[in-house]
């Protein structure tokens, strides 16, 4: 076909998706049943102009239009990269992570379940082989991601749920395109009866092949990617090869799966690239890969749906009973998914309990689109697989997709009003009076201040003031006589707005380069968290994700290990660096979030519940500088060096602010700003690489600052500073129990333990120590001690500590010290070793 042809058909089908946006909106649909819809209609009209004798003049445009070259390759290795990359690199990863169990279960399980169900039903009804009925089966397995995440967004489904269904969404593509080619190699051999275990023992090589095929790519084109990060569309231009390159080689040359190389390549992008990426430069990738992604999913849609005329064009009556066993089996598999798998899965913890009215919701919103179309067509241009299987395996994969768009698409809107997902909750209802209240007052004062600037006519004035007055009485009117909010409630609403503020600070922080890529990910990680935990347990929920985000992680504990059992100490300074960074930018965000509370807070919750928020958020700002504390106890040359960095960054910052005010008044030109642009950003490079840290340097400081080994040489002191091994504790962390036996005694570093014998309670701090009396007793240990904060401890073995003990006059008064406050006579201490 002529290439202007085919340029000026693809232009014309960007008309139909511009319009198709507004027209969706227009008629409360979802935007991919709008636009299959489009492509029906265009495939439609072209066919009866073509075979009309009411006019000619149309044949040529008909023609062309039903010969374009659309070929199952053009949708899985042109459309699906683009639209499964942009998906993956839109999904917050480390929230998915915390879900990875349900997302695994339900995107692998389900389309297995959907497979089988629905092939042996229509096997039992129908002529087809189970190889061949198998095949619809894994074709039809799949949902399409762009839907479910518009129904999800329609129905204002909790995150953590929405999360689970768009993960398992976006995988099980992986899934059904690898079951839909062990199948289609069963039909092309005319195996009889697939056997359901080999189709099983090939799964896991796809997912894994395809999994190190796109980590591996994404390394390399990050590592190009970060050699170009000063020229941002070189950085744009080289992230377009990942996912097409990604799925290539998976698909070709390795013979895995091309989904899973394309959505590791992408999560392995999200995670590292903010921190080796400028962040206009992120954001702006983002955007243009979501540009790209909308175009893509509207052309495998409309050039989908112009295939579907054609499929449809030897459907026989029989054919409709087929189609309608193929829905009921597979809204049944879906069934069994939502009404037997997740149950089960809640009543495991490991996934979120999912209410009636969503279970319904998902069930009726399993939208097929263009990836079962392009697998249908796949198996018509096959040459090897009989023709009869061709038509039938076009027609009801065809039908079926047609059924999910046309039917439940259409009456998805009015299935989910019937469900009451479309209301708010009462709550909500009485908030989103009282909001409008508040904010037309504020609304009011400001208004008053415009119009005085302006020297606005009086008459016009009073006018409208007088229409905005009646409206703000009747907005107070009507948030007065709702519900009243109970103190809990408003409790939750106001931790929820107090997160959410945190967040928007921290991006504000990003954006104007104060906090690093790196670490605002990791921030905006534990806002998502405070606004989840908030949302869904109140008051202990906050407190919980705040306590979290204090803590030390399994990660920081596998550092630990490596640096104390082989010696291996750069994961633990680059975790301890990380740290500081953290808690710094926390420290900046946090004290400026009480404004928030006095300023917007308590206009709608009122006074009690801003006092106590003023409380909750005093304890944590206290949480945040008690681990500074510590850590600067700890590494005290290391943080006095990252506090500096922090300053520095900040002052570029305000540096380059300055200069774009100077370009802006015209008091410099472009190219005096551009030198000075690239000087802030050749020194801001430098201010935003974290220090190295020496930490067999900063334990002996460490060590050196302790009172009990004060007396000491500097000679003992280095050998002690090797032997004493570092632990980190969370609060509630048991760290001895009672009756165990002691073979360690701890030193306190930072933070605090409680210690409790025979009913008394004592706390310890910096420079304590415990665990000597069980030792020197030669009994198990009497005293249960735990973390009450995030705390560092040094570890000395039983062997050294008793040679320590001979030496130490110091140490051996805090023992005698310690057994007189707990009533220990002496001479049951074997002080001697």
């Amino acid at each position: 076909m002529d290439i202007i042809v085919i340029t000026t058909i693809i232009a014309s089908l960007f008309l139909l998706i511009g319009a198709a946006e507004p027209l969706a909106k227009h008629l409360r649909l979802p935007y991919a049943v709008i636009i299959a819809v489009l492509g029906i209609m265009v495939a439609a009209g072209a066919t009866f102009f073509l075979r009309t004798e009411l006019t000619d003049a149309l044949n040529p445009v008909a023609v062309a239009i039903l010969a374009l070259p659309i070929r199952s390759n053009v949708f899985l290795y042109v459309f699906l990269p683009t639209l499964v990359f942009q998906v993956t690199l839109g999904l917050n990863l480390r929230r998915m992570a915390d879900d990875w169990v349900p997302i695994l279960v339900l995107a692998v399980v389900a389309v297995f379940v959907a497979t089988f169900v629905v092939g042996y039903s229509l096997a039992y009804v129908s002529s087809l082989s189970l190889a061949a009925a198998l095949l619809v089966g894994a074709i039809v397995s799949t949902t399409d991601p762009s839907a479910v995440v518009s129904i999800f967004r329609s129905i204002s489904a909790p995150r953590r749920l929405a999360r689970i269904i768009e993960g398992e969404s976006l995988l099980n593509d992986a899934a059904a395109i690898a079951l839909a080619a062990v199948f289609m190699q069963y039909v092309r051999t005319n195996s009889p009866d697939p056997s359901v275990q080999s189709a099983l023992a090939q799964f896991p090589v796809l997912l894994i092949g395809g999994a190190v095929v796109g980590w591996i790519a994404a390394r390399i084109t990050i590592w190009i990617m970060a050699l170009f990060s000063r020229y941002e569309l070189a950085v744009i231009s080289v992230s377009i090869t990942l996912p097409y390159l990604s799925y290539i080689i998976a698909e070709q040359s390795v013979g895995a799966s091309g989904v899973i190389a394309v959505v590791v390549a992408a999560m392995t992008l999200q995670l590292t690239g903010p921190g080796r990426l400028p962040p206009g430069t992120w954001q702006n990738l983002r955007e243009v890969w979501g540009l790209l992604a909308h175009w893509a999913g509207a052309l495998i849609f409309i050039l989908a749906a112009l295939l579907i005329p054609r499929m449809l064009e030897t459907v026989q009556w029989s054919d409709l009973g087929l189609i309608v066993v193929v829905v009921v089996a597979a809204i049944f598999a879906r069934a069994i998914i939502l009404y037997g798998l997740l149950p089960l899965l809640t009543r495991l913890r490991l996934s979120p309990k999912v209410e009636r009215p969503y279970r319904v919701a998902i069930m009726w919103g399993g939208l097929r689109g263009a990836v079962t179309l392009s697998l249908a067509l796949a198996v018509t241009e096959s040459l090897t697989i009989p023709p009869e299987i061709k038509r039938q395996v076009a027609v009801l994969a065809t039908g079926f997709t047609l059924f999910t768009l046309l039917v439940q698409g259409t009456t998805l809107r009015l299935v989910i009003g019937w469900l009451g997902l479309d209301k708010l909750s009462p709550l909500d209802n009485a908030l989103y009076s009282q909001v409008i209240a508040v904010a037309l007052q504020t609304v009011r004062e400001d208004l008053a201040k415009v119009t005085d600037n302006y020297d606005l006519t009086k008459e016009t004035v009073r006018a409208e003031a007088k229409k905005f007055g009646e409206r703000l009485e009747s907005a107070v009117k009507s948030a007065d006589g709702k519900t009243e909010i109970p103190d809990r409630d408003r409790i939750t609403l106001g931790l929820v707005a107090l997160a959410s503020a945190e967040r928007d600070s921290l991006l504000a922080r990003f954006r104007d380069r104060t906090i690093s890529a790196g670490l605002s990910e990791r921030l905006l990680l534990d806002a998502d968290a405070l606004i989840e935990g908030s949302r869904f347990a109140g008051r202990d929920g906050y407190k919980a994700a705040s306590n979290r985000s204090l803590g030390f992680g399994r990660w920081l504990r596998l550092a630990v290990f490596m640096h104390n059992r082989l010696r291996f100490s750069r994961p633990l300074a680059h975790i301890t660096a990380t740290r500081f960074g953290l808690l710094l930018s926390q420290r900046l965000v946090l004290r400026d979030l009480h404004g928030f509370i006095d300023g917007r807070i308590r206009r709608i919750h009122g006074r009690r519940v801003a006092e106590l928020l003023h409380a909750m958020l005093d304890r944590r700002i206290e949480g945040v500088e008690q681990a500074l504390d510590g850590l600067r106890l700890q590494y005290p040359g290391y943080a006095e060096e990252m506090e500096r960095r922090f300053i520095r960054r900040v002052a570029l910052r305000l540096e380059e602010r300055e200069y774009d005010s100077l370009m802006e008044d015209g008091l410099i030109g472009e190219e005096v700003h551009s030198a000075l642009t690239l000087d802030i950003g050749a020194r801001r490079d430098r201010a935003e690489a974290s220090p190295l840290l020496d930490l067999a340097m900063q334990k002996k400081e460490l060590v050196r600052q302790f009172p009990l080994f004060s007396e000491m040489d500097d000679a003992v002191l280095n050998r002690l500073a090797r032997n004493l091994v570092t632990r980190y504790v969370n609060p509630g962390e048991w760290i001895l129990r009672r009756d165990s036996a002691s073979r360690n005694v701890y030193f306190v570093a930072s933070g605090a333990v409680e210690m409790d014998v025979a009913g008394q309670t004592w706390r310890l701090g910096r420079g304590e120590m415990f665990g000597q009396m069980g030792m020197l007793m030669r009994k198990p240990s009497r005293a249960a001690v735990r973390a009450i904060a995030p705390s560092t401890l040094l570890m000395l073995d039983e062997a050294r500590f008793l040679r320590l003990l001979k030496r130490s006059k110091a140490i051996q008064e805090a023992v005698r010290a310690s057994a007189k406050r707990r009533g220990i006579p002496i001479d049951q201490l074997s002080m001697e070793g």
